[in-house]
């Protein structure tokens, strides 16, 4: 992908200069939206900065497009303000809000260029011939397209048929660009290659982005942070690192890795640590520091990339391997934990130093790799 060449003098657009990496950051303040008696989005509330790569992850009926949708300005809140570089615009009309919007469904064209989809947007703004001609062949140069300025859409690929799209969002430098799941019908290479496209694109311009998906991958691989939406609500907006390890609710730890859930008791605390009791296995298990009451009862979550096999006597469970599937560089592995109805562990292991089935093995963790919730907490 060519280095983009300058993004020029800024120009005066619908009464707002273009986005530049100062710019002010977006404030959601308490959106909520409902369909009769359901609430597609409950009080949802985040600040963006300013050039921040933002996600909105969950599944289907999550809420997360129903608030892009807001933010746009297709679908109107019942309550609650959105403002973009300190203007109210809650009330407006997309046209009015100049936020660049990319969809899953291209939308290009199909009688226009390439050149002519990307300076459409440029043209409704009154933007000079000249300057136009010059601000479409530095972003389609941006994006790899240098020379499919002539060309009609039916005439690319998905993959450029999208890129196409990005630069017609791109080209009048939006102070936000808003992406509905943009990469959800191509395949998963091109995915890969595109996710890597965007986010240079938007490191090296600075753009604020906010960007929809219920890939919990691509969200990792793209974002600075996560709005991670269950039933309308944000149940954490925070880095992927922080989500990852350091969850605030079963579902965020189960919806981003796939959590092993362990029920048991906090049996001590010890400086920087809490004991746990498992409660089938009876196993003690070391986690880092939990600020809970001796005797409360939790669920014990770990990431199966974080347990680690050992020798039985070794570990704070033991278990039989009931499969082992290589996957390339890692075996995905079920163990069976002793103990009346214990659950089947799911492991990721280095292939190299992989259990088989049949197997009897220990099961370890670091104390910094195991989160702990109160049993009742939701999740």
């Amino acid at each position: 992908m060519a280095e983009f060449g300058g993004a020029g003098p800024s120009v005066e657009v619908a009464g707002a200069k273009t986005a530049t990496s100062t710019g002010k950051p977006l404030s959601v303040v308490a959106l909520r939206k409902t369909y009769g008696d359901a609430v597609a989005v409950d009080e949802a509330s985040m600040e963006i900065a300013a050039g921040e790569f933002v996600t909105f992850l969950g599944a289907s009926g999550s809420g997360k497009t129903t608030t892009l949708m807001m933010i746009a300005g297709f679908c109107d809140p019942d309550s609650g303000t959105i403002t973009v570089g300190g203007r109210d615009v809650t009330r407006l009309a997309p046209q009015k809000r100049n936020l660049g919007f990319v969809f899953q469904q291209y939308l290009l064209f199909p009688h226009m260029t390439v050149g002519e989809n990307v300076a459409f947007p440029l043209q409704l703004r009154g933007v000079p011939k000249d300057e136009i001609r010059r601000r479409v062949g530095e972003t389609l140069e941006m994006a790899g397209l240098s020379g499919f300025a002539g060309r009609r859409p039916r005439e690319l690929s998905g993959g450029q048929q999208q890129r196409v799209a990005l630069c017609r969002a791109l080209v009048y430098r939006p102070p936000v660009i808003l992406m509905d799941e943009p990469l959800g019908a191509l395949d998963k290479k091109l995915r890969d290659q595109l996710q890597v496209e965007i986010k240079a694109i938007q490191q090296e311009l600075g753009l604020t982005v906010i960007y929809v998906t219920h890939d919990q991958e691509e969200a990792l691989v793209l974002s600075d942070r996560i709005a991670v939406m269950r039933n309308g609500r944000i149940e954490q907006f925070d880095t992927p690192r922080e989500l990852f390890e350091r969850p605030r609710t079963p579902f965020v730890a189960d919806f981003l890795g796939a959590a092993n859930f362990l029920p048991g008791r906090v049996e001590q605390q010890t400086g920087a640590h809490t004991m746990v009791r498992l409660d089938r296995s009876g196993g003690l298990l070391k986690t880092r520091r939990h600020e809970l009451a001796t005797g409360v009862p939790v669920k014990i979550a770990v990431q199966p990339g974080r347990l680690r096999v050992c020798a039985p006597d070794d570990g704070f469970c033991t278990g039989t391997v009931e499969n082992a599937t290589y996957v390339g560089s890692v075996v995905r592995a079920g163990v069976r934990v002793d103990g009346g109805d214990a659950p089947l562990l799911r492991l990721e292991v280095p292939a190299g130093r992989a259990p088989v089935t049949g197997e009897r093995v220990g099961i370890s963790a670091d104390p910094d790799d195991v989160n702990l919730f109160p049993s009742e907490q939701d999740g």
